[in-house]
């Protein structure tokens, strides 16, 4: 155990899914594994481990942001020994060929975040996803007609810059940056640490171009493509 997970060595499956937020977690253990059980739920940052498609699998939520992502990937890899972390979540719109709704799958991170700067002085690290796992959910969503990109993500530690808009993220858009979140560069930092397979895959639900975004009731709707798309390939069903 430690301060921020009561559970049990084995309780976590060797594969999990990561959404910022607890209730998406509850929602996906509701919704998509079977023989759903919590097993953990120290600050409401709610866990589960149940099984898809035949095979175990968990949920871990991990609050917002890369500070607090980093803790508990950090307990995930080093206390539960798990092995594949893919992160399911949201993202801001930066490029005009990502629609509402597309998916996102993050091939690298960019990132403003000290976290990641600060510890690799004088160099810039670049946080990338396992290769086997980007293309297996690349095979997969283009075999299922899924509406996707790949590419390069903004892992932001701000969401409320001082420049409105597009202007608060500079250069960024001009090069190719598809899209805005807040924990894949970390993600993907630690995974590369320790040795262990990582990706994030994102749903676009509001574009900061076009201003069009999703209500509460449609994002949760279009997050099932993306759920179901990583479970898939966490456990390669």
């Amino acid at each position: 155990m430690t301060p921020h997970n009561h559970a049990k060595p084995g309780d976590y499956a060797e594969a999990v899914l990561l959404p910022g937020d607890p209730l998406r977690a509850k929602w996906i253990a509701e919704n998509f594994f079977e023989n759903a059980v919590q097993v953990n739920s120290v600050r409401n940052c709610l866990g589960y481990t149940g099984t898809w498609k035949g095979k175990r699998v968990s949920v871990q939520a991990t609050g917002m942001g890369q500070p607090s992502l980093s803790i508990y990937v950090h307990e995930l890899i080093n206390v539960y020994g798990l092995k594949t972390l893919i992160r399911v979540g949201t993202c801001g719109g930066l490029n005009a060929k990502v629609k509402v709704r597309d998916l996102v799958i993050a091939q690298g991170a960019t990132t403003d975040s000290a976290i990641v700067r600060d510890a690799f002085s004088p160099f810039n690290f670049a946080p990338i996803a396992d290769f086997g796992l980007l293309r297996d959910s690349v095979e997969r969503a283009e075999k299922a007609g899924m509406r996707y990109h790949v590419g390069n993500m903004l892992s932001s530690d701000i969401f409320y810059h001082i420049e409105p808009g597009l202007t608060g993220y500079g250069r960024l858009p001009a090069h190719g940056i598809l899209g805005v979140e807040m924990e894949a560069a970390a993600l993907y930092t630690l995974a590369a640490r320790f040795d262990v397979k990582a990706l994030a895959i994102c749903t676009m639900t509001d574009c900061l171009i076009t201003h069009g975004e999703l209500s509460a009731e449609d994002r949760q709707s279009s997050l099932k493509e993306m759920i179901t798309l990583s479970l898939d390939t966490a456990v390669g069903a």
